[in-house]
């Protein structure tokens, strides 16, 4: 540093897309400003670390990684520590983090990240500690800056919030209401990016199913009658020429209509997946945990997206071990798995959420029988994967070749439409494109292939 001025970040973001979004827009706000991005945490001037508290692990490094940065601190007093993120929602934890943890400069939450550039100032230029959370979010900004991770790829928020109140989740506590941006910024905000050389749109929200539909003070409200819904926007990204790709998530299914899966049959862009967490297979826990629909009306909906596209790719989320949850209920979800026949399942460990309803239930599962169940479910939810991929051999899928894989330098790496892992030989000059690659071999994480254009 010169003249004891910052002049590098390093920011690391713990769990969903939604996160990886906010952070992207913190470290163009930094680049605006001339800050220059750290290859590790130690070479930084500005260490963020965006929080999630949506699983019980997250919370735990967030901690771990607290503690690493006080020995930085000790060493370089200008250090800076910021915090952020879902954690940053919760009182508790922001009491945790003044009492044991006072070597942290800087925090705020979810709803004021637009904030975020006169907050740092503030601790730069005046050399004290702020503390600046918002209990609610106001009216969604638009026009903040990004650095992209990826430039042929891009994340979209088309909405924020949420207002399930699923019992086991802290989500509409940390993110708030859902409010719904104007369809003509989301066009606008995705025309920009296509312009800058993205093939692939990821449309954000908790929640897209109800895109236009919620509405929260002052903000953007579509009517099902005259407005445009979460299908629409869909229609009519389509129309956007240049753009190749238009994935979405999360996708909650009480909300899932027939138009939105009439829009897999009509938008060639749209790709031929769709992530639907059931989270169980048990009307009786799907009742406990407030996600208003049956066991038997989420099959029903599997029905007609593959009526629908026969070849689509269905994933999920299941929570093993959810208080109540008896080996009958455990049964029901093995086999809506064996009926759905997902292409993958995000599967977790149930873990307690302070403030949520859940967590107040008194009939708790132990560690270890939700670790025997879910040891269970990974087999059998594995087998179905290998098969699945295993059914991909001799085809040919169009991939977007992403880079060089985590293990080896020599191989590439991408997606399929239907966002299976695709592992090849290739060489630079096609990151960033989409290649045509001819699947040799089925793995039950990826697939393997050789590029053929």
């Amino acid at each position: 540093m010169e003249n004891n001025q910052p002049s590098s970040f390093f920011i690391q973001t713990f769990g969903c897309q939604m996160n990886e979004r906010d952070s992207e827009t913190i470290a163009g706000m930094l680049a605006e400003r001339g800050f220059t991005t750290a290859k590790t945490k130690k070479d930084a001037d500005i260490v963020i670390l965006n929080t999630c508290s949506v699983r019980e692990n997250a919370d735990k490094r967030f901690f771990g990684i607290l503690g690493q940065l006080k020995k930085i601190k000790e060493e370089r007093p200008s250090f800076v520590v910021a915090v952020c993120g879902c954690m940053m929602q919760q009182q508790h934890i922001i009491d945790t983090l003044k009492s044991k943890y006072p070597w942290v400069d800087l925090v705020f939450g979810t709803h004021n990240i637009h904030a975020f550039p006169q907050l740092i100032e503030g601790v730069l230029a005046e050399r004290k500690k702020i503390v600046d959370v918002w209990e609610e979010a106001g009216a969604v900004v638009e026009g903040l800056p990004a650095k992209r991770l990826y430039p042929f790829k891009a994340f979209v928020n088309i909405m924020y919030g949420c207002n399930n109140f699923c019992t086991y989740c802290i989500v509409p506590y940390t993110r708030g209401r859902e409010r719904s941006r104007r369809p003509e910024e989301i066009i606008s905000e995705v025309e920009q990016l296509v312009a800058a050389g993205v093939k692939e749109v990821t449309l954000l929200g908790q929640n897209v199913n109800s895109y236009g539909v919620s509405s929260h003070g002052s903000d953007y409200c579509a009517p099902k009658e005259n407005g445009m819904d979460f299908a629409g926007l869909i229609y009519a990204l389509n129309e956007v020429d240049g753009l190749e790709r238009i994935r979405f998530m999360t996708s909650h299914p009480k909300d899932l209509s027939d138009h939105l899966i009439q829009a897999f049959r009509d938008c060639d862009k749209l790709c031929k997946h769709i992530h639907l967490p059931v989270q169980s297979g048990s009307t009786n826990l799907l009742k406990k945990m407030n996600r208003n629909y049956t066991k038997e009306q989420y099959l029903h909906l599997i029905e007609k997206l593959r009526k629908a596209v026969p070849d689509i790719a269905i994933t999920t989320d299941i929570i093993v071990g959810f208080p109540g949850e008896t080996e009958e209920d455990f049964s029901e979800t093995l086999d809506l798995v064996q009926t759905a026949q997902f292409d993958s399942a995000f599967t977790f460990l149930y873990s307690i959420r302070k403030g949520t309803p859940a967590a107040n239930l008194t009939d708790q599962i132990s560690e270890s029988v939700k670790h025997e169940r879910f040891n269970r479910l990974v087999e059998l939810m594995n087998g179905i994967t290998a098969q699945i991929n295993k059914s991909y051999e001799k085809t040919v899928q169009k991939v977007l070749v992403e880079g060089t894989s985590k293990t080896d330098k020599t191989t590439y790496t991408g997606r399929t439409d239907s966002l299976k892992i695709v592992n090849f030989k290739g060489n630079s000059a096609l990151i960033g494109e989409i290649v045509e690659v001819k699947i040799t071999e089925g793995k039950t994480f990826s697939l393997t292939g050789e590029v053929i254009s």
